[in-house]
Order: structure tokens, then sequence, then C-alpha cells
């Protein structure tokens, strides 16, 4: 056991057997200075031991240092390095503190065990000599680390010499352990934990060189296509092209800025690289739309007038609602145009009146439906950081315009949806409103794009699914059905001729006479436009190139007595749907979304009830409330009609709306549900032919309705001779074709009593 001063290492510092050179600072508090100060460059043996802490403050305590330590020769060189030279392992059995601020312990030697030679120390000498081997060829280190090594003839020197090369190592750990088998294995498993280390940073260095090497060898590479086409007097690039067409947009400067630091970024990267193609569609999108490029518009009145008369017939309230908007764009270029939304039923021709107008004034017609959108993303476009990124429809199609101001068709706008994917129809507003598309900003594109100069028309068949603010940023123009002046008319002047056309017999004699296309119209066709009307024709022109084919005549008539040769059995018959002279059952007229139809009430009072109304049909909420209001109208009068009040409490009323599967809603049904009613009690048929259409109140007024056109028509389609109209819709009439007043008797009425009156000869 000796006594010897004590150096106190930090808990990070290595200690081993061997050499060791540590850096001495300058300041006087250094935990080994007053150990210097006492050797005064004279050797002395002192004992080395580490402090189980980072940081070492003085006086130390004795629990906080490690037990096992190395005891050496100590030096200090004239520049100031403390050397020690470490010789063999010691073990502290007591700390006796500090003598002069040095301090001082009572060490003994701790030799190893397993010294003496046999079969397992061989092996492990064996292995541990091809770590080391394998170690001096891989690790970057000081040679004389493995000079040492192998240098040293005890097993234990040569543990201790090729400790410093390993990675991951706990010294301390090596240190303590008395059997040098133990030391051996631990520097063997040690050793081949350093080797994998070692592979793996040699995999990624090469990775790493490999890359810089394509880098050097892309550059390389294009430099010399630079200098070979110098040489040629190609010196324009990709780049310099794409730089010039960004300097001619006819756009602000902060898109001309913007664009210049995409392509400086395109150049600085690797072709190969995702986000450089990321980066050529977008420059792609970017420079293939019309910025600032602009057709001249032909705001002729009478080309206008022209055009729309010789595509379409009748109309003349939508013609000339048109006419009024160019004539307004003519005068007043830079003003804020209004949004035409054309509304109607399907078929009435409200997206060939759009593509008549790009034509009469010149513009380019781009066609987007709108029906079934869900996703935001499909107006406003993804963030181009995406994978699969795209812009919106809107710059799509205006990327594959020649023109900034083309004519826009945003078709079936009543049919978008929204769900959690983002609201589209909010999404329109910044593209239809006329204070904010000047500067419409796509997700993908990043800049803002001007949209002011498009003249946007929209169709739709019904107001009731378009959000308010929406619908607020239109002009809506209705679109009335064809009565059958009109769709015959239709039919004969351009149907037919296309028809015949497309299906290759314009060499052949086919002639259909129009009072074969009225039967057309009655019994094969039940709808506002002529969709389902241009279909028959097309079918009779099939059955006529079948025909032709076939070796038969080339000359066809049809007319009334053969249409059913091309057509089959008719469809359906003027009194479909109707009930003439019955008791308990009206009439009535709905206007639909493909529309006006006859909608039949029927009513039944049913014994030993307990004054019960059963409402059957599929009606909505505001019919169900018109029947309740019809109900509490006629019970009203029935006192006055000397009808015993407690029919009603003694029986229930049944009413139902036939074709129970098909919905069901509307504000005027009314008058049509109260006289059913009192048919009903009364026992008395409505009067034959007759239909109607109003709302009721509880006091007995009949309200307005909308739609009376088609209702009209529908009556008119379906047999009926007079109808019943609210006498606030008489102002109506004045649009009303001739044709229409001509064969319908209409009765304008505004009290209840006056529709009993009419339907039942009932005077109150």
């Amino acid at each position: 056991m000796k006594k010897l001063k004590m150096i106190i290492l930090p808990a990070e510092q290595a200690i081993y057997p061997q050499s060791h050179t540590f850096y001495v600072a300058e300041n006087p508090e250094s935990y080994y200075y007053d150990v210097i100060s006492a050797v005064k460059n004279q050797p002395t043996a002192v004992f080395v031991v580490k402090s189980k802490e980072k940081e070492i403050t003085k006086p130390v305590v004795a629990q906080k240092l490690f037990e096992v330590g190395c005891v050496g020769s100590l030096e200090v060189s004239n520049n100031g390095e403390l050397c020690v030279s470490a010789t063999y392992r010691a073990k502290l059995v007591k700390f006796l503190g500090y003598e002069d601020g040095v301090a001082w312990g009572e060490v003994e030697e701790m030799p190893y065990t397993d010294t003496q030679p046999s079969d397992r120390l061989e092996t492990m000498k064996v292995l541990m000599e091809q770590s080391v081997m394998a170690l001096n060829k891989r690790k970057k280190t000081r040679k004389n680390i493995f000079e040492d090594y192998f240098k040293a003839e005890d097993i234990n020197e040569k543990i201790n010499a090729v400790l410093e090369v390993l990675d991951g190592i706990d010294r301390q750990l090596v240190l303590e352990e008395n059997s040098t088998i133990a030391r051996a294995e631990m520097v063997c498993v040690l050793a081949k934990e350093t080797l994998n280390n070692i592979s793996l940073m040699e995999k990624i260095d090469n990775v790493v060189e490999e890359r810089m090497k394509q880098g050097q060898k892309e550059f390389f590479l294009r430099e010399q296509i630079r200098a070979i086409k110098g040489e040629l007097g190609e010196d324009e690039e990709e780049y310099d092209i794409m730089r010039d067409k960004i300097e001619n947009l006819a756009t602000i400067d902060d898109v001309k800025e913007k664009l210049f630091k995409e392509v400086s970024r395109m150049e600085k990267m690797p072709a190969n690289s995702p986000e450089y193609s990321m980066l050529c569609n977008y420059m792609d999108v970017v420079l293939s739309l019309p910025w600032g490029v602009y057709s001249q518009d032909n705001f002729d009145i009478d080309n206008v007038r022209e055009v729309l008369d010789r595509d379409h017939y009748g109309i003349e309230r939508v013609k000339e609602r048109i006419v009024e908007y160019i004539a307004v764009r003519k005068l007043a270029p830079e003003s804020k145009a209004p949004i035409l939304c054309l509304v109607g039923a399907p078929g009435v021709g409200k997206t060939s009146i759009a593509q008549s107008i790009a034509k009469a004034v010149g513009k380019e017609y781009l066609h987007m439906s709108l029906g079934g959108i869900r996703d935001e993303a499909e107006i406003r476009g993804h963030r181009k950081t995406y994978i699969g990124a795209m812009p919106g429809r809107i710059i799509t199609q205006m990327s594959k315009a020649k023109t900034a101001n083309p004519m826009f068709l945003l078709d079936e706008i009543d049919k978008m949806k929204s769900d959690m994917r983002g609201d589209p129809s909010s999404a329109m507003l910044e593209v239809l409103d006329p204070n904010q598309n000047q500067f419409f900003r796509d997700t993908y594109l990043e800049v803002p794009f001007d949209l002011s100069k498009v003249m946007f028309v929209m169709t739709a068949n019904t107001l009731s699914t378009i959000q308010k603010p929406l619908l607020d940023r239109m002009e809506v123009i209705e679109m009335d059905s064809y009565t059958m002046e009109e769709k015959v008319e239709i039919a004969d002047r351009y149907l037919v001729p296309k028809q015949i056309k497309e299906h290759g017999l314009e060499d052949c004699e086919v002639e259909i006479t129009k009072e074969a296309l009225c039967d057309v119209v009655d019994f094969y066709t039940k709808e506002a436009g002529v969709r389902e009307l241009e279909r028959q024709v097309g079918k009779i022109c099939r059955k006529i190139a079948a025909d032709i084919v076939g070796g038969n005549s080339v000359s066809h008539h049809i007319t009334c007595s053969n249409l059913a040769d091309y057509l089959g059995v008719r469809k359906f018959d003027k009194d479909d749907n109707v009930f003439d002279g019955q008791v308990g059952v009206v009439n009535g007229l709905a206007w639909t979304s493909v529309g006006g139809v006859v909608m039949n009430i029927e009513s039944r009072l049913l014994p030993s009830g307990k004054g019960e109304i059963t409402l059957t049909g599929s009606l909505g909420d505001v019919m169900k409330e018109s029947a309740r209001i019809s109900m509490s109208v006629v019970r009203s009068i029935l006192p006055m009609l000397g009808v015993d009040s407690e029919l009603l409490t003694k029986n229930d009323i049944h009413i139902h709306a036939p074709e129970g599967a098909t919905p069901k809603d509307g504000p005027s049904a009314g008058i049509s549900m109260a006289t059913c009613l009192l048919s009903t009690i009364l026992n008395k048929p409505i009067k034959e032919h007759l239909a109607m259409t109003g709302e009721l109140t509880l006091s007995g007024k009949v309200l307005a309705i909308g739609g009376l056109k088609e209702k009209l028509l529908a009556a008119i389609r379906s047999g009926m001779k007079e109808v019943i109209v609210p006498k606030q819709n008489q102002k109506n009439m004045e649009e009303m074709p001739d044709s229409v007043k001509e064969k319908l008797k209409i009765y304008f009425v505004e009290d209840v009593n006056e529709v009993f009156e009419i339907a039942l000869g009932v005077k109150i």
C-alpha cells in the first residue's frame, strides 16, 4: 500500500495504463494546477483516478470518485503539457484529503488474473490479433498506437494499447475488469462494432462521393453543351428563352419577378431532381397562359341579332336581353359586366345560346361542366409542391385558350356539391365576383391572373340549390318551356335537317310533315325542351337509313298515318294523369326542374273516424301545411253550405298525391287541395277539362305562383281547356304566346270562393 499524490480527471476523460498527454491551462483554478505546482518539473509517482461528475469542484468528496485508477510517473514539460506514463492498475483504499491544495490517497496495486498460458487465452490472443490487423488497415488514426500494440509482449499491454482506437467503449469498465480473458473478449466485440461503423461510414462516403461526381459530370456536360452551342451560333438556351418569354408577358412586375426566381432555381438544380420536373411543369403552365392577349370583339348589334335569330327560334325575351348586354359592352368596354345565368328546364337551349353568343361576338368558346364537383381544389388548384399537383379547372381551361377574353360557359352550376374537401361554390365567388377576379389567385399558380375580361355565362336547371352569395353575383335570365308551335318550328328548321345530315341522308328524299311533328310532340315526348324530340327525329332517321341500306325506296314521306311505323306505339296520351268530372279528384298544376306537369290530388272521406287527416304521396313540408290550411278553410265554410259540422269530427280525411315514390313540394297546391276536399265532402264532381294552380291563405285569399308559362303548357299538353290562376299572375299574361291564350280559357281569381264556384258550381 502506498501514499501517493492524486490527479482527479473529469468523467469524460479516459484512463488506462498507457502514456497520456493532458493540456494544462494557465488558469490557476485548473483541477490539477496544484499537482503541477507541487511537482515543479521533478518526476514523481501519482495516482490518476476519474470523478463520477463532468465538472470537478474542490474539495472533492471520496464518494464521487471511482475506486480503480492507474499509477504512473508524472512530468511537466517546458511547453506546459502534463505527461502521465501509467504503469499499473491500482485501487484507492482511502482518500486522505488535501495537503497544500494537493489531493492524497492510499492505493494498492490490482494485478490481472488469467495471465497464465491457456487454450482460451491463446484463442483470444489470435482473435484480438485479427481484429487489430483489420483495424490497422481501416482505421485512420495515429500509427504509433498500433506500433505500441505490436511491440507489447504482455496481452494486457496489448489491450491497453488498442483501447484508444475503439468506438463506443466504456474504458472505466474495461479498467475495472480483473480477468484478462474477459478484457480480451471486450476488445474483440468492440473492435467488430468499430469495423461495422467504419464500413457504414465508408458506404455513406462512397454514396456522397458518387453524387458529387455525378453533379460534377452534369456540370461538365452542361458546360460542354454551352460551348458547342456557342461555336454553332446557338447562344440562346432553354433558360434564356424562358426569360425572354417572361420579359414579354403583359403582366405586373411582381409576377415577372416571381417567375424569374423560379427560372433561377431551375438552373441550379440537377435535371434528374424531382423538384426540377415539378418546376418544368409549372413553367409550362404559366407560360401557356394568355397573359394580356385579347381578341378583337365584334359588338355589331345587327350581327348579334342575325346570329341569334338564325340559330334559335322563339325565346324573344332572352335574345333581347343578350342584345342589351352586348350593347352595354360596346358602349362601356371597361365596365364590370354582369354575370349571365341562363335558367330553365333541360333541353330548352341554354348551352346552344351560349355558343351562339360566342359566335356572334367573335370570342373563343370555353366550356366547363360543374355537375358533381365536390372538391374546392377543382376550382382553385393544388399546391405545386405536392406530387401530381395541377392547376384548377379555370386556369387549365384558360391555358388552352388563345386569348384572355374568351366566352366561358360554366355549365350546370346548380349541381355543385360541398363536403369535407371544401365548398367549390365559395371558391367560385372569387372567379365570378367582378371586384375580385381581376386578381384571381390559383393555388398552383401562386400569382394573380386577370379574369375580369372573361365573359362568363352560366346555366342551371333551378336556382334553389345555388348558394345565395353566389346567386347574388349573377343576373338571372329565365328560359321558359317551348309551346307546341315553337317545338314544331324548331324541329322543322333545325332538328330535322341536323339529324338528316348526321345520318347521311342528304341525298335521299326525306320529308317529315309538320302534322307528324305535332304528333311526335303530343304522343312521344313530354318535356319542356326539345331534347327528347330530337331523339325521336333521330330514331326516324335511323329507320330510314336501315330501309335504304336494305334496298328499299330512297323516298320517305313521314305523315301522321305512318308515324307509328317508325316510332312504334304511342308513349303518351293527352289524357294521361287527367281525371275529368270525378268526385274528390283535382287536376293541379306544378312546376318542376324539367318543366310544368299535371299533378293529381285525390281525397276520400273515411267513415267511423275521429276527424284525423292522413297525407300520403311523399309530400314535402310546404304541401303538408297547404293541406292543413285547406282543411281549415273548408271546415269554416261548411255551415254556410248547410253541412253538419260534425261530419268531419266523425269521419277521417285521406289526401293523396299519386306516384307516391316521387317527392312533391311547393307553394301552389292550396286551392287544388281545398277544391278536392269540398268536392269529397259535398259529393259533387269537379268540372271537366279544368286544371288549377294557386296558394291559399287561412282567410281564403289566393296567392300568386311561379312558373306560370310552364304550367299552362302542361295543361295544354294534357288536354285541359280551362285553367284557374291567381289574379296576381294576370300581369304575366302579357309575355304569354298567343297560342297559349287561344287554347285555354283562363280564370283569374282572388278568393277561394271564386274557385269553388267555377269548379263545383257552389256559390258561397
